[in-house]
């Protein structure tokens, strides 16, 4: 008789996936699963699925959906509160995924979700650009955008959730959709309302850039 796998140990986790797995006792599990100012919960994570490209982040939302398993998502990392790294849960890690693209002519930029304001900065920067965000270079785009994001060109220019363009996103059964102004325009809306709070990343997201002032704006 065969005995199904138990799916709080991830046995059966999908072979295709091309990123990192880690679970409790590998050699780099708990480097993984800390956070911003070292927060983590006593039990940790089930499993850590860091995902190479959007298709790991399906694969590991199907595997999820499938076992009902619970998720949580990790981006940057900024978070404090501790809940990317809940205990027990598939995490999917998006830390890996860097990429950052600028188009000057258009002024738009697409990141990744592991990507860092201080990134994101220094590559708008090669082209006298900026993108309204936050104050603190580690903290995750993805977070920062999906929460609002208040800086010191919000004033001019908005917060960085005013000059979100598009969010491309996997949903929890691994379909992979695009969410703006045209296409599915509500789930673009709660992107910018509520997605704060709903566990959710996008696996990239594209923005609105500005001219890169000289100094911060006057008060």
């Amino acid at each position: 008789m065969t005995v199904p796998a138990d799916p709080h140990t991830h046995a059966d986790f999908p072979s295709g996936f091309r990123g990192v797995v880690l679970r409790p006792g590998d050699d780099r599990y708990d480097a993984a699963r800390t956070l911003y100012q070292g927060r983590a919960a006593d039990e940790g994570p089930a499993l850590i699925a860091r995902c190479a490209d959007e298709d790991d982040v399906a694969t590991a939302l199907r595997h999820a959906s499938v076992h009902g398993i619970p998720v949580a998502v990790r981006g940057g990392g900024h978070g404090s509160d501790g809940y990317a790294m809940p205990g027990g849960a598939l995490v999917v890690d998006l830390s890996a995924m860097k990429e950052v693209t600028v188009d000057p002519r258009t002024r738009v930029v697409r990141a990744q979700p592991g990507v860092l304001l201080g990134e994101l900065d220094a590559a708008a920067q090669q082209h006298g650009l900026a993108v309204p965000a936050g104050t603190v270079s580690s903290t995750g785009v993805a977070g920062l955008t999906l929460g609002g994001g208040i800086g010191h060109l919000m004033r001019r220019f908005g917060a960085t959730v005013d000059n979100l363009l598009a969010c491309e996103m996997v949903t929890v059964d691994g379909r992979k959709v695009r969410a703006d102004e045209a296409e599915n325009p509500e789930l673009f809306w709660a992107l910018r309302g509520g997605a704060a709070t709903s566990g959710s990343s996008p696996p990239s997201s594209t923005a609105r850039t500005r001219s890169a002032p000289t100094s911060s704006p006057g008060s």
